[in-house]
């Protein structure tokens, strides 16, 4: 073997390394488009592909062995690119079906088509994890040499995986899309073999050349394909953290993301009321009264931070109850913040939309608020370090002496565990915890003061404010819903902090709960 030829096989192994864990972290996008991004669904990734790459670097060693060519090595290599440029349109209609059942709930065809579609990624990873093995066989001219060629090979290998890692999440899906990030990932892998086969003069060139085309019409002419078709949908695109939707249905606009099983904002050109936990974060205030024991006036409340800001309902209702006082309002997605502005009117000149995780922004906020609004938590995706003990006291910390913390948590039928949690954790720092149930949904709304403060408190403000014309509907809405649907508060001993927060565990066996109950709640 040549020195050039050498020099090819160890660049053969870098964008081999770099492609294979491309395709995981792409596979998490495809599938989390549907199913979502929980722990199990990584798992189910991660363990499979891992079992996938086990299972080619042991035929890759058999076929190294009985067959040592470089011709052999990038006809595997060839068909892993390829079948790795099939992947989405072989997909496509099992996640389409998929979608519709998570929807529907149909517990069968959900794990059915999961099954289907992890599977498609044996062939491809299989082969490309052949690669490794070969080139070792190929490269290896004496044993006093050994260690070193595979020494270099793994390293190649490994920073190859390195650059694979970000290279889907950071750049490939939010600018090209799911799809088209495989399709690409497959015509790179063929074009490599095309390379090499063409300074070998092989006639499997031709082969390539033909996969590297089709591959190519792919990219171009397919890719753009809506990913699902929800009645209503007037967007949907992909960003580094999320696949993003926005319905559209009688004047009513929808957030969802990933799975599409929660709606995490609303917009309705006159509507401000939707039932749902966005508003209910309004009567977190009242359950102070006035220095001198009388009403808390809506004046009293200078200042709101927003943890989940999402396309901005919250805010919204915020201001149209409050006036437009300072709201900082932190979604660690940038693209979502772009979609409120675009579809959900969010461009209140109140509003200060930050595009960063809500615990960093927090801790570096200059300000104090009167109250903070959590609403990052979307069982599965509860962010464990936005739960703690820690979190709370940071939190606390932010508020006025009158301040207020309102956490919107899930909970699935007849099991209350993360309530109870949520509740036992907020309880070491703050003084008062109330509880009240959303009906219609999976949702509790916790409100913690800063301040001892009284339930008969929250009553007196609501008595006061029926009385009053200034006080918006909205207002009044929300307070009767906490006096109808207050729950009593549980005996919690749990308490997470950073050290040990167990949420992953609660939530995957609350959405199993869900998904194999078979209740569908009317707003999330």
């Amino acid at each position: 073997m040549s020195l050039a030829e050498r020099k090819y096989v160890y660049f053969v192994v870098f964008i081999t390394g770099m492609t294979a864990l491309a395709v995981e972290m792409s596979a998490s996008r495809l599938i989390g488009n549907v199913y979502g991004n929980s722990n199990l669904v990584w798992a189910s990734i991660i363990g499979l592909i891992l079992i996938f790459l086990a299972a080619g670097y042991f035929v890759g060693g058999n076929f190294a062995d009985r067959f040592p060519s470089l011709t052999f090595m990038y006809q595997l290599l060839g068909w892993g690119g390829f079948t790795t440029g099939l992947i989405p349109l072989v997909s496509q209609p099992i996640l389409h079906l998929a979608s519709q059942a998570f929807d529907e709930l149909n517990i069968g065809i959900l794990f059915g088509s999961f099954s289907v579609v992890l599977i498609l990624f044996s062939i491809p990873v299989t082969l490309l994890g052949t690669i490794s093995p070969f080139a070792i066989r190929l490269l290896v001219e004496d044993r006093t040499s050994s260690g070193k060629t595979a020494g270099r090979l793994y390293a190649l290998s490994t920073l190859g995986s390195f650059l694979g890692a970000f290279l889907p999440v950071l750049v490939l899906i939010p600018l090209i899309g799911t799809y088209r990030t495989f399709y690409l990932l497959g015509f790179l892998v063929c074009v490599t073999c095309l390379v090499g086969a063409w300074k070998q003069g092989a006639k499997l060139k031709w082969m390539f050349g033909g996969m590297s085309l089709f591959l190519l019409v792919c990219l171009i002419f397919l890719g753009g394909k809506p990913l699902k078709n929800s009645v209503g949908q007037i967007f949907e695109g992909e960003s580094a953290y999320n696949y993003i939707q926005v319905l559209e249905n009688d004047g009513y606009r929808y957030l969802r993301l990933n799975e599409g099983q929660g709606i995490h904002s609303i917009w309705h050109e006159r509507e401000l009321f939707y039932g749902g936990p966005w508003e209910q974060f309004l009567a977190a205030p009242f359950f102070n009264l006035a220095p001198n024991g009388g009403i808390y006036e809506l004046s009293n409340v200078k200042r709101i931070a927003i943890i989940g800001l999402a396309a901005g309902t919250t805010a919204r209702q915020a201001t149209a109850v409050f006036g437009e006082i300072p709201i900082d309002g932190y979604e660690i997605d940038p693209e979502i913040i772009q979609i409120g502005e675009r579809y959900f009117g969010m461009n209140l000149s109140n509003l200060n939309a930050i595009a960063q995780d809500g615990r960093w922004g927090i801790a570096h906020s200059p300000h104090r608020y009167q109250l903070i609004a959590v609403d990052a938590y979307r069982p599965p995706y509860i962010p464990w370090h936005l739960t703690t003990l820690e979190f709370f006291q940071l939190l606390s910390d932010h508020l006025t002496a009158d301040g207020v913390v309102a956490v919107n948590v899930g909970r699935a039928p007849g099991d209350r565990r993360l309530i109870d949690g949520f509740v036992g954790t907020l309880g070491s720092v703050f003084p008062s915890i109330y509880v009240m149930d959303l009906p219609g949904t999976f949702n509790s709304i916790i409100y913690a003061t800063k301040a001892p403060t009284r339930v008969e408190n929250f009553y007196q403000n609501l008595l006061a404010f029926y009385q009053r014309q200034d006080i918006h509907p909205l207002l009044i809405e929300v307070m009767q819903r906490f006096v109808l649907y207050q729950q009593a508060l549980p005996q919690a001993e749990i308490v997470f902090t950073d050290d040990r927060a167990p949420i992953e565990w609660m939530t995957n066996q609350l959405m199993l709960r869900f998904l194999f109950s078979g209740e569908v709640e009317k707003l999330q």
